[in-house]
């Protein structure tokens, strides 16, 4: 028979139910009196939940002091850990532990002490409550979620209090950098999947990749190189040197891969080692099945997109660029509108006909006040308006100077250009002036000139000869093409009816006329007679050479002839 035993509780009743003993059940009664039936005990629970309690008041009191009085503070959350203990110990049945077992309080009181230390800038207390809090994590009183959620904003307040230090001094200083490297250090150590005292391999991969991060921005590439090769060893790559079968990858290890290559073409990038950059980058374009983030996807086709601007390959940057804008764009970073820049300098280096503003991703930004500069130096470009182009970039407006990137080529961007207007200058002319053609060119000096000009001619895409004594360019005529012929005030802009031989000629020797004076433009009639006697002298030439062949011949033989020149 089953009876109720009701014990007494300060706060509640509570009803266990009890088996009758076999004597009672004996005896046939009722169970014997009531002072046998209700014993009345006080619950330990009782004084378990006013423990809770006044940890969970003194753990709030404690961050209602961080605004006023950090002293204050800190004393009392060392007062919740104390308290913990205490309580821990009571459990415990009074044993000694030595103050090195906590409980869930202790870890949200170590959590905010160290955010203290780190707001004070006092390095050597906040990684010494930093080992406490790994101790913490290792006891496994918090769960795996708390401990991941908790390490990982731990590691982000670190290094955001670097940056703030290297903000604020315009370098980070030794204490700093010393204390983000020994956390991320031994939080890895902690984590780690073989040898960790406390192993979870995805937060030891999130820990090793903030870590190698952080050691990029503090320049550290030798630390770095090192992080990298554990990171690809614990991703299944052989030696550690991403050679593994990308393709056959899972989801999650392809993802992690393209978190890996990104590090890794960060640093080729800095390192300007374009072999291993562009070695890495296509590893990472051939990596499939995995969901990278968008900004990491994007981070690595911008760099991508620069190896390729350093090779001159300009159309793939291009198509690079265009890719990474749009994985911006995807991520809503605003890094979208560098990217956008650097596809608009692309696109005018490769001097492609096609306005990148023309496309439906990039149409919506060609107003946007930073892009605004570079939308019009894309028209000015298209027009040849050479004068409008070197503008822009002289006032610099809308920025565009201030990028490092666009700095470094900006001599090949004024280049093409002037390629695009002297060719449009040169189109109807067979005899012009270097200073004729440096006017045109905004007043480029006229060495720049002719060596525009020689890369022209070695291109095969002109022509022609330079006459370096008399400052004058002259064009092979080709068959079937009319010109028109140029008066002397054709350097000026003025042009005169064509002349009876149908040549251009518009030199500027510099030397001085009959009178003293010096013309900048030769009349149509001078040019006829230096083109026919140009001719007069190839045709003389090409008859020596067959005298000449004509002599061996006869000398080779033995014998002796005469010879008539025509």
């Amino acid at each position: 028979m089953i009876k109720c035993l009701l014990t007494f509780d300060p706060s509640f009743l509570k009803c266990h139910p009890i088996q009758n003993s076999d004597e009672d059940e004996q005896m046939g009664g009722d169970g014997g009196s009531d002072e046998k039936e209700f014993d009345y005990t006080d619950d330990d629970q009782s004084n378990h939940d006013e423990g809770e309690v006044a940890l969970e008041n003194a753990y709030y009191n404690a961050k209602g002091l961080r605004e006023t009085d950090l002293t204050g503070a800190e004393e009392a959350f060392l007062g919740v850990i104390t308290l913990e203990q205490g309580e821990l110990a009571k459990e415990s049945g009074g044993e000694d532990t030595h103050g090195t077992k906590f409980g869930p309080w202790s870890y949200k009181s170590i959590k905010q002490l160290i955010k203290l230390h780190l707001a004070s800038n006092n390095t050597s207390k906040a990684m010494e409550q930093y080992n406490q809090l790994l101790l913490c994590v290792a006891g496994g009183v918090v769960s795996p979620n708390a401990i991941e959620k908790g390490v990982n904003s731990m590691l982000e307040r670190v290094s955001a209090s670097l940056n703030q230090s290297s903000s604020a001094s315009g370098a980070a200083d030794d204490a700093s950098k010393e204390l983000a490297s020994n956390i991320y250090e031994k939080t890895a150590q902690m984590f780690h999947p073989q040898t960790g005292q406390c192993p979870n391999e995805r937060l030891w991969f999130k820990t090793l990749l903030k870590f190698g991060q952080l050691l990029y921005e503090m320049n550290e590439a030798a630390k770095l190189q090192l992080v990298i090769r554990d990171l690809l060893r614990g991703s299944g790559q052989q030696d550690g040197a991403g050679g593994g079968d990308t393709s056959a990858a899972t989801a999650s290890g392809s993802t992690n891969l393209m978190e890996i290559y990104a590090l890794q073409i960060q640093l080729y990038s800095r390192q300007k080692d374009n072999k291993k950059l562009r070695e890495i980058f296509d590893k990472a374009m051939r990596v499939q099945g995995g969901i990278p983030h968008p900004r990491t996807l994007a981070l690595i086709q911008e760099l991508g997109g620069k190896m390729h601007m350093q090779n001159r390959e300009f159309d793939a940057a291009g198509k690079t660029f265009f890719q990474a804008f749009k994985s911006y764009d995807e991520a809503g970073d605003s890094a979208r509108l560098r990217c956008l820049k650097y596809l608009v300098l692309s696109s005018m280096l490769h001097a492609s006909s096609i306005n990148p503003f023309d496309s439906q991703e990039a149409r919506p930004y060609r107003d946007d006040p930073e892009i605004v500069s570079m939308t019009n130096l894309v028209q000015a470009f298209h027009n040849n308006e050479i004068k409008k182009f070197e503008g822009i970039l002289r006032r610099n407006e809308g920025k565009i100077m201030d990028d490092e990137f666009v700095r470094e080529h900006l001599a090949d961007l004024l280049r093409t250009i002037r390629t695009q207007v002297l060719l449009k200058v040169l189109g109807p002319y067979e005899c012009i002036s270097l200073k004729a053609i440096a006017r045109e060119l905004n007043g480029i000096p006229t060495q720049d000139v002719e060596s525009l000009l020689v890369a022209l001619i070695l291109d095969g895409r002109l022509k022609g000869r330079i006459d370096q004594v008399a400052g004058v360019l002259h064009k092979s005529p080709e068959k079937g093409v009319p010109t028109a012929s140029v008066s002397s005030s054709a350097a000026g802009g003025g042009a005169s009816a064509p002349s009876a031989s149908g040549s251009t000629s518009a030199t500027e020797s510099g030397g001085a006329s009959a009178s003293g004076s010096s013309s900048d433009v030769v009349g149509g009639s001078t040019s006829s007679i230096e083109m026919r006697n140009y001719e007069a002298v190839d045709t003389l030439a090409s008859a020596l050479e067959n005298l000449t062949a004509a002599v061996t011949s006869v000398s080779g033989m033995g014998k002796s002839s005469s010879l008539r020149v025509m």
